[in-house]
């Protein structure tokens, strides 16, 4: 057996009753956490064991990013002042020539920095497979394993072109049989239902206004013939309600209930323009939310309302969102971010930091489905911890290492451990070499662009 005992530090378990433990300890034994209390971890457990010195630290669940386009790590920085419609008509041509090889190289990059932000589990969203790309899910795979975190991955898809009234242009969508086909042939190859799962995926037709109603109905059937999730945008713009009004005589949330998209199977990107008639449908059903707040801002979209959705009991998670309308695709600053945008809506008194670490961690594990194995610290969960340098200059004085994390600059990790592996110690990847990395990604990018 390999022991690993984590203490010293300031333990925020994010259990069912908050509880903490300041200078507590976290033991973990082959991969699962065994024993979380406080003070130094009891003598008898020590012999043998890697002792981790977690003093001047704060000590968390992983975070659990819920949405992301990880193949947009490479093509950051472009329409820089745009809304979300015109922003994605800028990208479309570019994403539609991206293949495996390329989507590998930027999903590795993305998945690094999300590491290193303390994230453990990774929901993407990929969605746009041209004709002749590769195998993309398995090469997003790969490279979750290369860089060693858990992968909720989906296949994704688009088969509403221009012509037939869609936002992205024809060549950038498939037919409606192409992409269930596919969709069932990624969940048969690379989903493990196992408690201790690496990998799972969900199907995920796009949005509203690049998908038909054939495809989100059949998709829905599908999923739950698989018995995975469902995951697609709603509600993000106020365009997107305008459209969903003048074709389809609905509100985002009437039009996806309709076709089988509301349930606790069920989880939505951004969800920035729910009203409480929408609200009370996603509580009553358990359909989840994932919180996108920089890639809002960054697109104009607007404020989710989280608070309301939490009190009305809807699942919220955190997500980064396509690092494309987020270029820092740190995990980590979202936890800021929710606190300070949900304040910007509803009151500095109403929404706490620690508001802010539920959603990134036990929010998020909720949404993807996995609160039983992931999420919190306590006995019999998987050992996804992340250990916070909180006593240096950045932080120093301020007493609730809580609020270091939730309002200070973003803390460098001492150790970031998924299933009991290290992934990063002292603010570095261990799992692959960074500066390689760096070059991988940036010929990726330019070879990308040279497609155009």
């Amino acid at each position: 057996m390999t022991r690993t005992i984590i203490e010293g530090g300031h333990v925020a378990t994010v259990d069912s009753a908050g509880s903490e433990h300041d200078g507590g300890h976290v033991v973990i034994d082959d991969g699962i956490i065994t024993a979380v209390g406080a003070g130094r971890a009891p003598e008898e457990l020590r012999a043998g064991a890697e002792i981790v010195d977690a003093t001047g630290c704060l000590v968390t669940p992983g975070l659990v990013n819920t949405h992301h386009h990880l193949y947009q790590w490479l093509t950051r920085g472009y329409a820089q002042d745009s809304i979300l419609f015109d922003w994605l008509t800028s990208l479309y041509p570019l994403w539609s020539r991206i293949d495996a090889g390329l989507t590998g190289v930027g999903a590795a990059g993305a998945m690094a920095v999300l590491a290193r932000s303390g994230c453990t589990t990774v929901g993407d969203h990929h969605y746009i497979f041209p004709q002749g790309s590769g195998d993309i899910v398995g090469a997003i795979v790969d490279s979750a394993s290369r860089v060693g975190v858990r992968l909720h991955a989906t296949r994704g898809s688009m088969d509403l072109g221009a012509s037939q009234g869609g936002l992205p242009p024809d060549f950038a969508v498939e037919t409606t049989a192409a992409a269930l086909a596919a969709s069932q042939e990624a969940v048969e190859r690379y989903h493990d239902a196992s408690f201790d799962s690496m990998v799972r995926v969900a199907v995920a037709p796009c949005s509203p206004f690049s998908v038909t109603a054939d495809l989100l109905r059949e998709a829905a059937v599908l999923a739950r013939s698989l018995d995975v999730r469902l995951h697609t945008h709603a509600s993000e713009t106020v365009e997107e309600d305008a459209y969903c009004a003048e074709r389809f005589g609905m509100t985002p949330t009437d039009y996806l209930e309709s076709l089988g998209w509301l349930g606790d199977d069920v989880w939505m990107a951004h969800c920035v323009h729910l009203d409480e008639p929408a609200i009370a449908r996603y509580a009553a059903t358990g359909t989840g939310v994932a919180h996108c707040p920089s890639s809002n801002g960054r697109l104009a979209a607007g404020i989710a309302p989280v608070r309301a959705m939490l009190d009305a009991g809807v699942p919220v998670g955190l997500g980064v969102d396509g690092a494309a309308s987020n270029e820092s695709g740190q995990l980590g600053i979202e936890v800021r971010e929710a606190v300070l945008m949900n304040r910007l809506r509803t009151g500095a008194d109403s929404f706490s930091v620690r508001d802010g670490l539920r959603i990134a961690t036990m929010g998020g594990a909720r949404v993807l489905g996995r609160q039983d194995e992931i999420g919190s610290l306590e006995a019999g969960k998987l050992a996804d911890i992340a250990v916070w340098q909180v006593d240096r200059v950045e932080h120093a004085g301020i007493l609730d290492p809580v609020a270091a994390l939730g309002l200070g600059a973003m803390p460098p990790l001492k150790r970031l451990f998924v299933g009991g592996n290290t992934v990063v110690e002292d603010a570095t990847l261990v799992t692959t070499d960074e500066d390689v990395l760096a070059r991988e990604v940036a010929a990726a990018s330019r070879e990308l662009a040279e497609r155009l």
